[in-house]
């Protein structure tokens, strides 16, 4: 078979543990967890994970748990065929899609859940108090199901990706947890599968996301203040109220004057809930010399 056939063959579709490790056996494994209505962005992570394995798996299943009653479990993209289609772009040797009881077969009630702990409780955590409970669930799940030995994360959900950093220290899972880069529309927007949902007006103003927070570290040699005082501006123009921006240190805890950190927002926009980050490193003006806080 040629390189260019190999790389065009949709992977192999397993749905049970017994189809699984028959997939798997024997090979260094590397994966990348997902909950489908896949996107460029996703490739980019599976590209990432590629050379960091014998085996590249994929999953693909739409964990309930970690969606509050009102949120878009129901009418989240579901766009299988679609999605093995973009897994045979990167060269994905195998497509896990289990079912919920296989996932959960006590039942979502009688599931045992992973404390996200204190880090779970700020940023999206404090609008979602579920949320990181039933991810850190499903993604401990799945490490037991598919027992990777690397597995990759996106860095636009920058929370997200240091809870699991900190589960699978923490819990010994024996795991490597790398994190990718946030891959960008031409504007800048960090791509998502909610961005299906942004009407095309939306979708203008959306940009005005990445831009608030490049106008934030284009700002941080002044110090935090006028870091987010700059972000803040450029939301504000394209009318946009963010239910939260803030800056932290890279683990998300209080920025350090000088050490690299993070500028974080999520923001509605029309429908969806948008989040982004990006990287940045405060300065000091003459008022604020010792650790600063985090907040607005």
């Amino acid at each position: 078979m040629s390189q260019l056939a190999a790389k065009t063959k949709l992977p192999t579709v397993v749905r049970s543990l017994a189809e699984l490790r028959d997939a798997t056996q024997g090979a260094r494994v590397s994966f990348v967890p997902t909950m489908g209505a896949l996107h460029d962005g996703h490739v980019e992570l599976m590209k990432h994970a590629r050379p960091l394995g014998e085996k590249l798996v994929v999953s693909i299943f739409v964990n309930p748990t970690q969606f509050a009653p009102g949120e878009d479990l129901d009418t989240y993209p579901r766009t299988f065929d679609a999605d093995l289609e973009r897994c045979a772009e990167a060269g994905v040797d195998v497509v896990f899609a289990p079912e919920v009881a296989t996932m959960y077969p006590d039942g979502l009630d009688q599931a045992i859940t992973v404390d996200p702990g204190a880090l779970g409780s700020i940023l999206e955590g404090a609008a979602r108090p579920t949320h990181f409970r039933g991810v850190l669930m499903v993604v401990s799940k799945l490490f037991g199901l598919v027992r990777p030995d690397v597995a990759v994360f996106g860095e636009k959900d920058y929370q997200q990706l240091t809870l699991i950093r900190l589960m699978a220290r923490q819990l010994c899972l024996g795991v490597e947890i790398v994190g990718c880069p946030t891959v960008r529309e031409t504007d800048g927007l960090a791509m998502s599968s909610r961005n299906v949902y942004l009407s095309d007006a939306d979708r203008a103003r959306a940009k005005a996301i990445s831009a608030a927070l490049r106008a934030g570290q284009a700002a941080a040699h002044q110090g935090r203040v006028a870091a987010l005082e700059a972000a803040s501006e450029v939301l504000a123009a394209a009318d946009i109220e963010p239910d939260y921006l803030v800056i932290t240190n890279s683990d998300l805890g209080a920025p350090i004057v000088g050490e690299p950190g993070r500028i974080l927002i999520a923001a509605r926009v029309g429908t969806p809930r948008l989040l982004d980050n990006m990287p940045i490193t405060v300065g000091a003006p003459p008022q604020e010399t010792q650790q600063v806080g985090m907040e607005n």
